[in-house]
């Protein structure tokens, strides 16, 4: 570690972060919710709220992929996901599902702005994002694909877009 010069728990609690919160609506993988924390790791994002049915730390199935991040991460648990994005449009975040619908945003035409805060939400595995909190969200973004699945896994999705957002907005 100390050849990659990574910064430990401690520094990574005191150093400024992306200003992204990721929202979890109730992912059932524990091992999809761990890879999203080392994503969120890796970019230094503000935090991850967990709703609904997603587990929490400290849990052994997410540690498998989380290897650690839980413990750099920031996060907070809601029973509802409504009351995460209540919580979110009260702190003045600009809120985003990732979800295929008839008003969707490529991802690709989809452009961030410095001067606001993002929240993206990634819904359930099958069920996708649940209709009361699209109907909270002020835009839905989708990957664009081209073969016969008709979505990608919530912890590729959350990879993609987070480092798409990253790195639109830090050009």
């Amino acid at each position: 570690m100390d050849e990659l010069n990574r910064m430990s728990v401690d520094e990574f609690h005191r150093t400024d972060k992306f200003p992204l919160v990721i929202v979890l609506d109730n992912i059932r993988s524990m091992m999809n919710i761990g890879s999203v924390f080392r994503t969120a790791d890796a970019f230094r994002v503000e935090s991850i709220f967990l709703c609904g049915i997603t587990a929490t730390p400290p849990n052994r199935e997410i540690h498998k992929t989380a290897l650690g991040a839980t413990e750099s991460v920031d996060w907070k648990y809601f029973e509802k996901t409504t009351d995460a994005i209540m919580q979110l449009k009260k702190d003045d975040f600009f809120v985003v599902a990732m979800e295929q619908t008839d008003s969707s945003i490529s991802l690709s035409n989809f452009k961030p702005s410095n001067d606001k805060k993002y929240a993206i939400v990634f819904g359930n595995e099958v069920k996708g994002v649940e209709d009361e909190v699209l109907k909270m969200c002020d835009a839905c973004i989708e990957i664009p694909q081209f073969g016969t699945k008709h979505s990608l896994n919530i912890a590729v999705t959350a990879g993609m877009v987070v480092w798409d957002f990253y790195s639109k907005l830090l050009k």
